[in-house]
């Protein structure tokens, strides 16, 4: 699993963690939309393989704390893939390593 890299217009594979701590992929890397579910949020920022127990939660975290900004599509709310990388953007500058 060398894919750590965000690489720009490509959503990253989706994994699950096995309960032996091994990462499973269930779902391929595939073209990235403009306009992101939750779900895909999730896995372009990668929540899904850092050590969280509630990635839904981290993101909506983000969103209540102003770091992140949501768009309300109907009853759901989207993400714009060009505000998570912003977002990504600034938490590198704030915490460059």
């Amino acid at each position: 699993m060398n894919d750590r890299f965000v690489i720009p217009g490509i959503l990253p594979p989706l994994y699950r963690r096995e309960p032996d701590g091994r990462l499973v992929e269930v779902a391929p890397a595939m073209p990235c939309p403009d306009l992101l579910t939750e779900e895909e949020a999730i896995r372009y920022l990668r929540l899904d393989l850092i050590d969280v127990e509630s990635p839904e939660d981290t993101l909506r975290r983000y969103r209540r704390q102003g770091l992140v900004r949501g768009t309300q599509v109907g009853r759901c709310v989207r993400y714009r893939r060009s505000e998570l990388e912003r977002f990504l953007e600034r938490i590198t500058e704030n915490n460059p390593r």
